[in-house]
């Protein structure tokens, strides 16, 4: 089936109303990062050993799992805009809940609350993306997803940075509030500095419409319409749209008989799920988030001061957003695969050169500017690939009808990966050393690599539509 283009499309709103959505990723970045910076002096405070301090990375992230079962079902229910509204109102409860907590179990449960909101918004901000994407520009919009991501990461890493120097210059001060919550409890202002974007993403979202195809949907035709007038330029694209995501529903309404679980299970549709479920899985081994979260420690086991280790991690971030904006550029262009397979075997390389200087940096006379270039390399090939299509795939691979819960499996298996590596990094570093650590997220790059390169079709220009005829033809 050959892809009708879109030329009409009205770019400028498409932008404005995909941006708003993308905030909901600056949260997740912000959320997820900036706990790399508060683990030494909350495990300091509260006497954590190795399990808690992976206990306390990963509390959000099963607040993460718990927060991708029930988005997709949310967001079919609910509709994307309030569904992301939710998240949002989360996010604020967890950052100044997470500020003014009296002790660590308080601590863990405000940080569930948060992860709960990064579960939802990383699977509805990609869906509704890619709802109101023409398909010729659907990777790259669905991108900008990714990127706030990582501008999130960025942001927590400077705001870490920052509040640090200033932490460092008040000594142990903390009669007032600025000099707990920014000097000797500088955690809690790392942690509650979320609230600012929270309560922008809050203001902004109510400005969106909801998704034209969740609309359809759920038959509200006419309302869709008025969204898709402001997409689409021209009226015929509008018809053709609706047209198009009218025939597909009435097609999975039929073989379905209105099961979302029923359609889920179809062959081909079965298919989707499960290898969309091993990339998110798989993805998470490779080494990424480990990064993400401990590169501080990581680097402080090279022989950093905790300030260099920060600066290093501020690093980390710069080059992942500036990556990213690459990726943004040339998705369509390149394709989604192509991306993966030169991205992956770069890894690769890093990972062994990383795991190399562990080994034997010190016998070979390797100094940390070693370290950080394999790692900027690594984080370089990692954002250009695995990091940039993820989303980019997970959002269009699933029919209209069990999107939401399509994405939410998928993003289950993301999560859980995620949790498993957020708990068990520290037991690696301390049990298997970080050169045998980064020996094995090398090795698990391979079966990412094989499964893109056999099972995963290329999306690029296709209509969603498409997509889904295609895994039904398998």
């Amino acid at each position: 089936m050959k892809t009708q283009k879109v030329s009409k499309a009205n770019m400028g709103y498409i932008l404005f109303i995909s941006a708003v959505a993308a905030i909901g990723g600056i949260l997740f970045g912000y959320d997820t990062a900036v706990i790399s910076g508060t683990t030494g002096i909350v495990s300091t405070q509260f006497g954590l050993d190795e399990i808690q301090q992976g206990w306390f990375v990963g509390c959000a992230l099963i607040g993460s799992i718990a927060g991708v079962l029930c988005a997709g079902m949310m967001s079919d229910k609910l509709g994307r805009k309030l569904t992301m509204i939710i998240s949002a109102i989360l996010f604020s409860i967890s950052a100044f809940g997470c500020a003014i907590s009296a002790n660590f179990t308080e601590l863990v449960i405000y940080r569930i609350i948060g992860g709960i909101g990064i579960g939802i918004v990383s699977i509805v901000s990609p869906i509704y993306i890619s709802e109101v994407a023409p398909a010729e520009k659907r990777g790259t919009l669905v991108s900008m997803y990714q990127l706030a991501v990582t501008i999130g990461f960025l942001v927590a890493y400077l705001v870490n940075f920052m509040i640090l120097g200033y932490a460092e210059g008040q000594a142990a001060e903390s009669a007032t509030w600025t000099g707990r919550y920014f000097g000797s409890e500088y955690w809690r202002g790392m942690l509650g500095c979320e609230l600012m974007p929270d309560l922008l993403f809050l203001l902004v979202i109510l400005m969106v419409p909801e998704s034209p195809r969740w609309l359809i949907v759920n038959g509200k035709t006419k309302q869709a319409a008025l969204t898709l007038q402001k997409i689409y330029k021209d009226n015929a694209d509008v018809q053709r749209q609706i047209d198009e995501t009218g025939s597909a529903i009435n097609a999975e309404a039929t073989d379905a008989k209105n099961s979302e679980w029923k359609a889920l299970m179809e062959p081909g549709i079965l298919a989707a799920v499960i290898i969309g479920s091993a990339i998110a899985i798989l993805g998470q081994f490779m080494g990424v988030n480990a990064v993400l979260y401990y590169g501080p420690s990581i680097f402080e086991d090279a022989g950093l001061s905790s300030g260099d280790s920060l600066f290093y991690q501020v690093m980390v971030g710069g080059v992942n957003v500036l990556t990213t904006v690459i990726a943004l550029f040339i998705i369509d262009k390149v394709g989604r695969k192509q991306l993966v397979y030169w991205g992956v075997s770069g890894m690769i390389i890093c990972l062994l050169m990383i795991s190399m200087y562990f080994y034997c940096g010190t016998a070979l006379g390797l100094g940390s500017g070693f370290l950080l270039a394999f790692f900027l390399l690594y984080v370089f090939c990692t954002a250009i690939s695995i990091s940039a299509v993820v989303f980019v795939l997970l959002s269009e691979m699933y029919p209209n009808n069990v999107r939401g819960l399509a994405m939410s499996i998928a993003g289950l298996a993301l999560w859980v990966g995620t949790y498993l590596v957020g708990q068990l990094t520290p037991w690696l570093l301390k049990n298997i050393t970080p050169a045998g650590t980064f020996l094995m997220f090398a090795v698990m790059c391979i079966p990412y690599m094989l499964i893109m390169w056999k099972l995963v079709p290329e999306t690029t220009g296709k209509t969603l539509e498409e997509i889904e005829a295609w895994w039904k033809r398998k």
